[in-house]
């Protein structure tokens, strides 16, 4: 089997025979570590393919620095990750949650040689594809303040890194809470326009009589108060980006006024009646269906396709995994930096809770609790209570680990296929497989092409 740069990670220093049965697999280019710190700058330093974790004995606290610290890294975001694992781990429930949301395989221990060089060479191939579709988030995810490793998010960070270089409108979907300005100053922040002013407006809360000044400004004696002349947000924003919060608000009769701006790029204040240029990329945000909205009358097709050229989704909280973990220890940590408190982590009974609540509020929400639980906390440990959370009950969680490899095989199909328009000799090509395979596989996840 060809060479493949192998990255090993392990809860503890490994004995000589561990280290020498991956090697018997893979060839010699692997590097073993046992601090995921350390593991970040190995990958920052080399160009691995496949990850290797060792999860006996399994060490919950463990993981979730890994998560922090390598999953949620760019540099590691089109390797493919496989678990090694006993076949009593895998009857652990958060054991199981683990793999199934972070890793493309896993091996039973004790070593199959042969059949670890099996599951490593699928796993290459697939970083392989991987890197072709999703290309290496760039360096700009560092310097921001999004967070998280989840395959939601990781989409959402995708998606940026594509919007951010073009000055073309960009719309953020996704419900109340879920990051959308965060999105939007991450996309200003590392863009041709960073040097300028990035502008917010949320136009659910300025009264609907106020929205047209506040945005095109007015000029001294447009109406009653109005003694000298004031700039509005548009002209601000000039040279850098205009944020509108809750786009869907907007009343009709702005919106005309609004998609005028966006064909001619330019305005009148209230009350003059010189024609003012303004240069300013515009992001919208919105938690309203607009397309249901364009269909009941409530909002313009016509700015909708104006403000909907570039488009990123925000996913719930709910959909995002460890990702609740992870954001519940940076506002924890943030949190205690400011204020002085007992609390020094979370309780393993605030965790499983924190994982199975539903997250209404999303992120918002999330911030929120931790922030009321230093508060309430008189203990070392935050605890379900301390969070509000009391009486919600983790449900069991069911996990099929041939059902999620599945999905993942359809979904890497899905894209390849249209990347390569359907065409199954150039789709088979990427892939590095046979059109026999591939038409196995089409037909397994009953794929249908377009021709």
């Amino acid at each position: 089997m060809e060479s493949i740069n192998v990255l090993y990670l392990a809860l503890k220093p490994e004995a000589d025979d561990s280290v020498s049965s991956i090697r018997n697999a893979v060839g010699r280019n692997i590097h073993v570590t046992c601090d995921p710190a350390q593991a970040r700058n190995l990958l920052s330093s080399g160009d691995f393919h496949v990850g290797l974790i060792q999860f006996e004995p399994f060490d919950e606290n463990f993981f979730q620095r890994v998560i922090g610290d390598i999953f949620y890294y760019p540099e590691g975001s089109s390797m493919q990750w496989v678990a090694l694992v006993s076949s009593s781990s895998m009857e652990n429930e958060a054991v199981c949650r683990l793999i199934a949301e972070y890793f493309y395989d896993y091996h039973t221990l004790p070593f199959d040689i042969d059949r670890l060089r099996i599951t490593l060479g699928h796993a290459s191939g697939m970083a392989g594809v991987r890197r072709k579709v999703f290309p290496r988030t760039s360096e700009w995810l560092n310097k921001s303040e999004l967070i998280g490793s989840s395959p939601a998010m990781r989409r959402v960070l995708h998606s940026i890194d594509k919007v951010l270089s073009y000055d073309l409108p960009v719309l953020i979907t996704g419900e109340s809470g879920t990051g959308k300005e965060l999105a939007a100053l991450a996309i200003h922040n590392h863009s041709p326009r960073s040097e300028g002013p990035f502008v917010a407006v949320n136009c659910a809360a300025l009264p609907s009589n106020l929205i047209q000044s506040e945005l095109f400004g007015y000029e001294k004696g447009a109406f009653t108060g109005a003694h000298q002349r004031k700039l509005g947000l548009i002209e601000k924003a000039g040279g850098g980006t205009l944020f509108l919060d809750e786009t869907g608000e907007l009343p009709l009769d702005l919106q005309a006024n609004l998609l005028r701006f966006l064909q001619q790029k330019t305005i009148y204040r209230v009350g003059g009646h010189e024609e003012i240029a303004v240069d300013v990329r515009i992001i919208s945000a919105t938690h309203v269906d607009l397309e249901e909205a364009v269909r009941k009358g409530r909002f313009r097709e016509d700015l909708y396709y104006r403000l909907n050229v570039l488009r990123v989704t925000m996913p719930p909280l709910r959909d995002r995994g460890y990702d609740i973990e992870l954001l519940a220890e940076y506002f924890l940590n943030s949190f205690k930096k400011q204020n002085v408190c007992k609390a020094r982590q979370f309780s393993r009974r605030a965790l499983k809770v924190m994982r199975h609540y539903s997250w209404p509020g999303n992120v918002r929400e999330l911030k929120n609790r931790v922030e009321r639980a230093l508060v309430m906390c008189d203990d070392a440990y935050i605890s379900p209570a301390d969070l509000g959370l009391e009486e919600y009950s983790p449900q069991p969680l069911a996990l099929n680990l041939k059902a999620v490899k599945d999905q993942a095989e359809k979904d890497i199909l899905h894209r390849v296929l249209d990347q390569a328009g359907d065409s199954v000799v150039t789709a088979a090509q990427i892939l590095g497989v046979s059109h026999v395979t591939l038409y196995r596989l089409i037909k397994k996840h009953d794929i249908k092409l377009q021709k």
